[in-house]
Order: C-alpha cells, then structure tokens, then sequence
C-alpha cells in the first residue's frame, strides 16, 4: 500500500506543473481561529454557516471554509477574503471572479474531526475521507453501489474486515466522482476499484486516472484521484492559517 508521510507546512509554497499537494488538518480549531475565519468568509458561507443545528457543525464548516480560503490564497497570491467560487452542475466547486482563469485546480473532503484538501496544475482532482463505522450496514448499500466485481470482493472478506474495506472502496471511488466532478449523477457500478486488504489503489473501464490512498488517522479511509499519471504527491500537515 502506497504509505501517507505527512510533512510540516513549508514557509514558501510553490505548486508547479507536475505536483500534487495535500494537505490535512483537525476541524476543531481554538475561538480566535475561527473568528478570523468566520470574518473571511462570504456572506453566503456565513448564513450557511448560521444554519447549522448544532454548534460542533458550525465550527466545522467554519474551519474548513477557511482553510480552504486560506490554502488558495497563498496559491493564488491573494488573501482570503478575495478568493470567490463557482459551483459545476454538481457541486464541484471551482474559482471564480479574477482567478477564473487561473490553471489551479482543487478539491476538499471531510469527515469526522479531519478535512483534506488537494491542489494541482491543469489537471482534475478529487479527495474524499471518511470515518470508519464499525457497524455501518456495508454489504446492502454496496449491492445498491458497487460493481459486481467489488460486491464479489467485499463478500469474499472476513467479516471484521468488511467496514475498513468498504470505506476503502467509498473513498476511492468518491474521490474519482468528485474528480470528474459529475457527483453521484455518474454511476458508481460503471468502473471498479481495488480495495481488498494490502491492494494497492487503482481504477478499471477509467483510463486516463491515477488513484493513492491516503492514511489521514485511526478509523479513518482516505484517497486522492488525479487525471493523468506520473504526478509527484506531496503530503502537508496543517495546523494553523
């Protein structure tokens, strides 16, 4: 299995052709934190933000927005404040205004108490993470989702190996949907990935995609899905804006 070595955040950040970067962080961040964030968010993040039922939600929509707002800002030369989306007919979101054109491309994902964000060059990206459940009911909704070689695959497990190992295909095959950024509206039976316990990552009837796992923490699943191959992955640990 392609092992995660996450490194301290670099002082200069350079992105050139070629390179992947991901970056993890933990979603609970101290008040001061999330009162700047909240202050560069836009007004509609905020109300989306104001929303939430319940306070933990809010915290953690606000951290990872602002991250996010953060990481493009240094990419893009600019400050948080100014960094504006569009959204694709699914929801992928993508940047807009002055950066429009620019050749970044990203995506983000959360779950639990963690968030990844991956940013290329040029070329469509997807992340996806998850927390494990242990009694998530993994074998009905994979007969409603998965291809017939990967419901095959996953009865063919033990049973205590059945959780990790459906999440393992959740987030591989995630990940690539977010890439192509067609959302669950791309069936997910229509191409295969490998998930079995030691199986490397990979795609099948998807040519032209490059898939990693990512070991973010404990109970936790994670990938990333680039177009293309040969790209340089490199792994950030973020702690603070």
């Amino acid at each position: 299995m392609w092992r995660s070595m996450w490194s301290p955040a670099p002082s200069l950040l350079s992105l050139t052709a070629g390179e992947v970067h991901v970056w993890r962080h933990r979603l609970e961040q101290p008040p001061e934190l999330q009162e700047i964030f909240l202050r560069t968010l836009a007004e509609e993040e905020r109300t989306r933000a104001s929303r939430f039922h319940f306070d933990k939600h809010r915290r953690h929509f606000v951290a990872g927005r602002g991250f996010l707002r953060a990481l493009l800002a240094r990419y893009l030369d600019t400050t948080p404040e100014e960094v504006q989306f569009a959204y694709g007919p699914y929801g992928k979101p993508v940047l807009d205004g002055e950066h429009r054109e620019s050749s970044l491309r990203f995506n983000a994902s959360h779950s639990g108490d963690w968030a990844l964000y991956a940013f290329v060059q040029d070329h469509e990206v997807g992340v996806d993470v998850e927390y494990i459940k242990a009694d998530f009911e993994t074998e009905g909704i994979a007969e409603r989702f998965f291809s017939a070689l990967e419901v095959q695959t996953l009865y063919a497990l033990a049973d205590e190996e059945k959780p990790a190992a459906f999440f393992r295909c959740w987030t591989r095959k995630e990940a690539y949907i977010k890439a192509i950024g067609s959302g669950l509206s791309h069936p997910l039976d229509s191409f295969d990935v490998t998930f079995a316990p030691g199986e490397p990552a990979a795609l099948s009837r998807a040519e032209g995609w490059s898939l990693f796992d990512l070991e973010v923490a404990p109970e936790y699943a994670a990938a990333l899905a680039i177009e293309g191959s040969g790209h340089t992955v490199h792994l950030y640990e973020l702690r603070s804006a």
